[in-house]
């Protein structure tokens, strides 16, 4: 059995490996990272064979741990990556170019038809129904998403809100809540099916997910990171946050919101941020939490979508696509079964 894993912003980790009795046998790690001293590898080999099949990726990264000397240097992978690399050599999971993409930038539409848009289209790749897709978001209507399980109330001044010209809207992926301009941020979403993060835990695919804007970004000048759970960063600011869905058919929504401009005296206006979770930043102001693309590129919102699609094609052999007439009848539907009903916007208080 082979498995492959990137690390997000490091290097590739590749195990080969047998199952003999219901344990890993003739364990294999190679890759571009380094590791110092150099028979540190065949202390590694030796901690991961034998170990049950079942074996979670925690326990393989523990079992690697404990197996190193106390010296050792690892550079650009981690005890946890190669956990990681072997439960998906254990699920037989495929990598980005096992699958044929598409990349989506379509006509504008309303808050509430691009998170319809996400739930069919996720659906669609679960079924087998639709190539694994990146979309980019165009909207020119200004918007609050909260996540799928916060409560309205506690989010959202609706007379700021109202004020300011912002629609209400909940997802269906969980996270905080976007102050979405129009003109003032670039979305995306990923629909792809679970396989290609399976092996992964929950956070780990996150990073996973979003390692190609983090190149995209640094293609542009922005030294990019990834910030667990799910936030992008420089080190002039947070750019923006990721979330995710997965559905019990397989398919997987991850979509991020990264800023372009913003007004950050709106975003206190319109958002009720509380004084703990700015604490909990290091920061007293909502305003200084956030560093927009505009002031870290001083590109064109235009210019960093198109670079963004750039990089995910040549990285993927990705191709262009388009929404076609049934999925977009698909989701007016559910914006009216759904998205746009008060049931579903104040589903938690």
């Amino acid at each position: 059995m082979h498995g492959e894993y990137k690390v997000p912003g490091g290097k590739l980790v590749v195990v080969d490996l047998e199952v003999r009795d219901g344990r890993i046998a003739d364990f294999h790690l190679a890759g571009d990272f380094f590791l110092e001293p150099d028979d540190a590898l065949a202390d590694i080999d030796a901690a991961v064979t034998g170990l049950p099949v079942e074996t979670d990726a925690s326990t393989i990264a523990a079992a690697v741990r404990a197996a190193l000397p106390a010296a050792a240097q690892l550079l650009g992978f981690t005890p946890e990556s190669v956990g990681t690399a072997v439960r998906r050599a254990l699920v037989t999971a495929p990598g980005w170019k096992d699958f044929s993409w598409e990349v989506v930038h379509d006509r504008p539409v309303s808050p509430r038809m691009h998170l319809a848009l996400d739930e069919v289209l996720t659906t669609r790749v679960g079924d087998g129904r639709r190539n694994p897709t990146l979309r980019l978001w165009e909207w020119d209507e200004s918007a609050v998403v909260i996540g799928s399980f916060q409560s309205y109330r506690n989010e959202v001044d609706p007379e700021g809100a109202a004020r300011h010209g912002f629609d209400v809207v909940r997802r269906i992926s969980g996270g905080g809540a976007m102050l979405m301009g129009a003109g003032s941020i670039v979305t995306y979403s990923l629909y792809v099916p679970a396989s290609l993060v399976a092996g992964m835990t929950f956070a780990d695919s996150y990073a996973f997910l979003d390692d190609w804007v983090l190149q995209a970004l640094r293609s542009l000048g922005v030294e990019a990171t990834y910030q667990p759970l799910n936030d992008i960063a420089s080190p002039a600011g947070k750019i923006g946050g990721a979330a995710q869905k997965r559905l019990a058919n397989g398919g997987v929504l991850h979509h991020a919101t990264l800023s372009y401009d913003m007004d950050g005296q709106v975003l206190t206006e319109v958002l009720r941020i509380g004084r703990e979770k700015l604490s909990d930043k290091g920061t007293v102001s909502a305003a200084k939490r956030v560093d927009p693309l505009r002031s870290q590129t001083g590109l064109p919102r235009e210019e960093i979508i198109e670079r963004f699609i750039d990089v995910f094609s040549n990285l993927y052999g990705a191709t262009a696509g388009h929404i076609t007439a049934e999925e977009y009848a698909e989701a007016e539907a559910l914006v009216t079964e759904k998205f746009a009903t008060d049931a579903w916007l104040r589903r938690v208080p």
